[in-house]
């Protein structure tokens, strides 16, 4: 397949990129500027885009996310340390983001003759994110085979979806993703922070694919506590 692959230069996306790459036809990069909190995680994927030798398109939505107020990743909230699966980190839910990503990727698509948006999606998102969820992913693709009816046939691939980020990192390893070039903190520090969800979950990860983790974080030893404290509620 001819597949476009959404990429925030984050450790999932990046490591789809790769995986693409390897298995499928990886046409084009695609990334999104919705006003986050920072714009750091973009150059990694534009640096993903290069080395994996395809087109880095950046779509400008931050006349969009202007409107998508009160997350910790679009508005003057503090970003919540802690573990993804507790409940203050529902304070970085950006309303239908990925509903609007996917939708303006699905035009890019068709426009450009690809086959396939592939985003990276997985098992660990669905506690907090709904259009990170498989009923999401299904209703999402039939509602597309409506608005392309004619016109193209994209499928929406999401490999990941009902597997643990765990799983990601085992699989971007297979494929080569240089680890220590993705980026996942939500605070664009000069380092991984080491205590928001995203650097938690990602530490966990690596920890339980027995994957040896590349990445510099402020705390390291952060993960350790919140996943304690998570066990012990």
């Amino acid at each position: 397949m001819k597949t476009l692959v959404i990429c925030s230069g984050g450790l999932d996306s990046v490591s789809l990129a790769h995986k693409v790459a390897a298995e499928h036809t990886l046409t084009r990069l695609v990334s999104f500027d919705y006003g986050q909190r920072h714009r750091k995680e973009v150059d990694f994927a534009a640096r993903a885009a290069a080395r994996l030798g395809v087109p880095f398109h950046l779509i400008d939505m931050r006349g969009i996310g202007a409107m998508l107020t009160g997350s910790a990743l679009t508005d003057d909230v503090a970003v919540p340390d802690g573990h993804y699966t507790e409940a203050s980190m529902r304070a970085t839910v950006v309303p239908n983001r990925n509903a609007i990503m996917l939708s303006v990727a699905f035009g890019l698509a068709a426009a450009q003759g690809d086959e396939a948006v592939a985003t990276a999606v997985h098992g660990g998102d669905h506690f907090i994110y709904p259009d990170c969820r498989p009923g999401f992913a299904k209703s999402f693709q039939a509602m597309q085979n409506h608005a392309l009816d004619g016109y193209a046939d994209i499928f929406l691939y999401t490999p990941y979806i009902d597997q643990p980020k765990s799983a990601i990192v085992r699989d971007g390893a297979r494929h080569g993703t240089p680890f220590a070039d993705t980026w996942s903190c939500y605070k664009g520090g000069d380092l991984h922070c080491g205590r928001c969800g995203t650097c938690v979950e990602r530490r966990e990860a690596f920890h339980i694919a027995g994957t040896t983790d590349p990445t510099r974080y402020a705390d390291p030893h952060f993960w350790q506590v919140a996943i304690t404290e998570r066990a012990a509620s």
